[in-house]
């Protein structure tokens, strides 16, 4: 007869947490094949709400204090060449009743880190409202701009929620200035919503009823280059999680 009293608590313990920390799972890097990945270094935001710089076989080359949503590392070709910079949250406020870790209503303000922890540049007092609120994305432009993508929370005519955690990009000059901005809200019939899919929009219970997960610079490519103008290189290409669609800003 099997013997299940040594296995039974353990099996018993991982169906109870099979969700919940500590995990079973082996921590570190588990696999990496060389010949496979290339060889180069992971950036990442720990729970530990600091910045770890690692190579591929997980050893830590450097942390920085703060966290990001996400740490960015900053091209050296748009910082003349310096190596190591990088784009984090740099302070917190009161989220609020409608903040979560999902949105970026608790991100008080973002900033540019030199290799050695040095603050070079950030914004937040100076954003509408006077809090970045940047969540999911941050980018740094060539022409030494910034690209903030944040969200900003107010009353949408249609909704049935009293107030939306909509989604709005900056770009934002070195000085902290505000240079060109987009509100989500107000492209609502450009998203290729049919009208009955318009009108489960705006009935949501969900204030936060697109939540962009991503953002990026179109970039150099060979569709522009055939002579397609919807993939300009500075147009901004980005994606809706909860709405479930992708798409292209002319940002002209």
């Amino acid at each position: 007869m099997l013997n299940l009293k040594p296995v039974l608590p353990l099996l018993l313990s991982f169906s109870a947490g099979a969700f919940a920390a500590p995990s079973v799972y082996p921590t570190g890097v588990t696999r990496y094949d060389p010949a496979k990945a290339f060889n180069q270094y992971v950036i990442f935001s720990g729970a530990d709400k600091k910045t770890h710089l690692i190579d591929m076989n997980g050893n830590e080359v450097k942390t920085w204090p703060q966290a990001g949503f996400p740490s960015a590392i900053i091209d050296p070709q748009l910082v003349g060449g310096a190596r190591g910079r990088v784009l984090l949250q740099l302070s917190e406020k009161d989220p609020g009743k409608l903040g979560s870790a999902g949105n970026g209503l608790g991100n008080q303000s973002v900033g540019e880190l030199d290799w050695d922890g040095k603050v070079v540049w950030q914004w937040g007092d100076q954003a509408p409202g006077g809090a970045a609120q940047q969540h999911h994305d941050q980018r740094r432009l060539s022409n030494g701009n910034t690209l903030v993508l944040a969200n900003k929370v107010h009353a949408v005519a249609g909704f049935k929620v009293p107030q939306v955690i909509d989604d709005v990009i900056y770009e934002v000059s070195p000085k902290g200035e505000v240079k060109w901005q987009w509100l989500a809200s107000e492209h609502l019939k450009e998203f290729g919503f049919t009208p009955e899919q318009l009108k489960l929009v705006r009935a949501t219970k969900d204030p936060d009823y697109l939540h962009i997960n991503n953002l990026s610079v179109v970039g150099p490519n060979k569709w522009f280059d055939a002579g397609d103008k919807r993939f300009a290189p500075d147009n901004l290409l980005f994606d809706s999680r909860n709405a479930n669609f992708i798409a292209i800003i002319d940002k002209q």
